[in-house]
This record gives C-alpha cells, sequence and structure tokens, in this order.
C-alpha cells in the first residue's frame, strides 16, 4: 500500500506550539501590552541617558552654571558635592537613576525645597488641563467631523474645513491672546486673563481659572480630530457594506451608528491620542501665557532658574507620559477594531 502524501501546513503529531506562542495567540491584547511595555521600559531608560547627558556632561560645569560668574570656588565646590559632579560618570548617573526609584529626588536649586514637593501639585494641575482638554476637545471634534461627513460638500462642511485650516496655521500662543483679548480685556471682562492659584489649592478649588487655558487647548487640538474624523466617517459611509445596508432598508441613525462609526472611530482614537501627547508639551506655552501653575510653567521656571533636579524629573514625567498614552491609544485602537486582534 502506497504511503499517503503529507499535508502541507499540517500539525505532526506530537508536537504543540511553544507555550510562548500559544499565549500570544490566545491573549493578543495581553501580548501587544506586555510587547509595548517591554518597549517603552527600554524608551525611558535610553530618554534616562539623553536626560542625564544633556544635563549633567555637556560642556561646562553645570555648578558654575547655575552659580554664576561671581561663584566663589567654595560654593562650587559645595554645589559639586551637592550635585555628585566630583565622582564618575557612571556613579553620578547611577545615583540619579537610583534617585528616581527610591523617591530621593533631591532639592531644588532654585530655592532648597525638595523637588517632589512642588513637582508634585504642578503635576495634578496640569493633569486636570490635559484632561479637560482633551476630553471636551476628542468629543467636539468627533461630533463636528462626523456631522461634517454627514453633510459632505455643504455650507457646514465648508464652513468647518475652512475654519479647520485656519486655526492648524495659529501657534497656541496667538489663539490665547486672541481669548484673552475677547473675553478679559479689550472686549469684554467675563473671565480673569491670569489663571494665578494660591499656594495649596488645586484647579478644581476655582474652575473659572481653568476655562480660557482649557478653550486655547480645545481651540487647537479639535481641526485634527475633525479633520481624521469626516475622512474615516466618509469613507466608511461609501463603502460596500453601508450601501448593502442602505439596499436593504436600514434606518439612516443604525447606518451611521452601528455600521459607519464603529469604523470611523478606530483611525480617530490614534489622532486623538496623539493630539493628548501633544497636549503635554503644548501646555509649557499655554501654561506660561496665562501664568497657570503646571509643569509647563515650572519647567520654564527650572529652565530659567537652571534648575536641574528639578528639569531632569519634570522631563522624566513628560517622557512616561508620552510611553503610556502610546500604549493606551494602541490598545484602545485594537479594542475598537475587532479586525485587528490578531498577533502579527
Amino acid at each position: 500500500m502506497a504511503a499517503q502524501p503529507a499535508v502541507v501546513g499540517a500539525s505532526v503529531p506530537g508536537t504543540t506550539l511553544p507555550r510562548m506562542d500559544r499565549w500570544k495567540m490566545d491573549h493578543p491584547l495581553g501580548a501587544l501590552v506586555v510587547w509595548r511595555a517591554a518597549l517603552g521600559i527600554v524608551t525611558l531608560f535610553v530618554v534616562s541617558i539623553v536626560i542625564f547627558l544633556a544635563t549633567e556632561v555637556l560642556p561646562g560645569n553645570a555648578a558654575y552654571a547655575v552659580l554664576g560668574h561671581t561663584a566663589t570656588p567654595q560654593r562650587l565646590h559645595a554645589l559639586e558635592i551637592q550635585l555628585h559632579l566630583n565622582r564618575g560618570l557612571f556613579d553620578q548617573y547611577w545615583v540619579w537613576l537610583s534617585g528616581l526609584f527610591t523617591g530621593k529626588l533631591g532639592n531644588s536649586l532654585a530655592n532648597g525645597d525638595p523637588v517632589w514637593g512642588q513637582v508634585a501639585p504642578r503635576l495634578v494641575n496640569s493633569a486636570v488641563l490635559v484632561f479637560i482638554s482633551g476630553f471636551v476637545g476628542s468629543i467636539v471634534g468627533v461630533v463636528l467631523g462626523a456631522i461634517a461627513a454627514l453633510r459632505k460638500d455643504g455650507w457646514f462642511d465648508h464652513i468647518t474645513s475652512v475654519f479647520s485650516l485656519a486655526v492648524t496655521s495659529l501657534p497656541e500662543f496667538v489663539v490665547a491672546i486672541a481669548l484673552i483679548i475677547l473675553f478679559a480685556t479689550v472686549v469684554s471682562h467675563l473671565l480673569p486673563a491670569v489663571s494665578l492659584l494660591p499656594p495649596g489649592t488645586y484647579a478644581w478649588d476655582d474652575p473659572k481659572l481653568l476655562i480660557l487655558p482649557a478653550a486655547t487647548l480645545v481651540i487647537v487640538i479639535v481641526p485634527y480630530i475633525h479633520r481624521m474624523m469626516r475622512a474615516a466617517m466618509i469613507e466608511a459611509l461609501e463603502s460596500d457594506y453601508v450601501e448593502m445596508a442602505r439596499l436593504k432598508g436600514v434606518p439612516q441613525w443604525r447606518i451611521v451608528l452601528v455600521h459607519a462609526l464603529p469604523n470611523a472611530i478606530a483611525p480617530t482614537i490614534q489622532v486623538i491620542g496623539l493630539n493628548y501627547l501633544y497636549l503635554a508639551g503644548g501646555i509649557v506655552i499655554v501654561e506660561d501665557v496665562f501664568n497657570y501653575p503646571g509643569i509647563g510653567q515650572g519647567l520654564v521656571n527650572a529652565v530659567s532658574d537652571r534648575d536641574i533636579p528639578t528639569i531632569q524629573v519634570i522631563v522624566v514625567i513628560l517622557a512616561a507620559f508620552y510611553v503610556f498614552m502610546n500604549i493606551l491609544t494602541d490598545v484602545v485602537a485594537l479594542l475598537a477594531t475587532p479586525r485587528r486582534r490578531i498577533v502579527r
């Protein structure tokens, strides 16, 4: 009896996939999170090296840069010991890196206070501003983009498209100054022109101070979300499955909410995530304009005062936020697109 030919791709009896490969196939979302988290840790490690080199090893003496030309040799030596500049390069980096993990972030060179005690309240204020701006901007952008797609080439579509193009050409500080002129100084006095918070208070203690900074960031990010949502929604509405649903007599509201919107939201989520990353950088300018006590203004002040420990901590926090938002955006986009829940 002739032997039967082997079937290509058939599994050999007694053989199984490696445990890790089986786990990836059974848990694609978990595999994505683990892989991206591992890459994020490596990224943060590389960023920590870059930050350390940029603030400690560039030409010139950091202690001399802080104290200035009038510094005495005794003060320079004392500050070099405080900054661990009298140690070797690897020892300096290890002391700084271990301090990040143990919570020993050092003291500010500007006033001698603990760095975390200064950064933590600013971090909370900035988180509130970024969350409110990102949430409101995302809702407004998605709604405007969906309406523009449903009224393609209509007057609403043309007006919102022109407005989006105009706003994308404006820097944040121009939008902020325009809002101050309109609502706080020249045209009307409805809102405060600056967002000063007394020490020991947070943004939610006086919500009125959040309106103009948040409105500035919302106006800046809405056009990008609007344009992506409009393009994705138009593509979904012109697809074959939507046309089939129309031919079957499916109501328009069901076509939009059940068929078109879920398929258009995934690429928009990616843009929303990018806008949250943009907000982490955009708050630096907006907080400085409105004198808002957030992490952006803290970074500007630290650079002006050459406060190296504070600069290092703030930049690491911003880098960690970038890594976290990239992972979160990929996970949410994967959840919004069932066909992509396959590890490739």
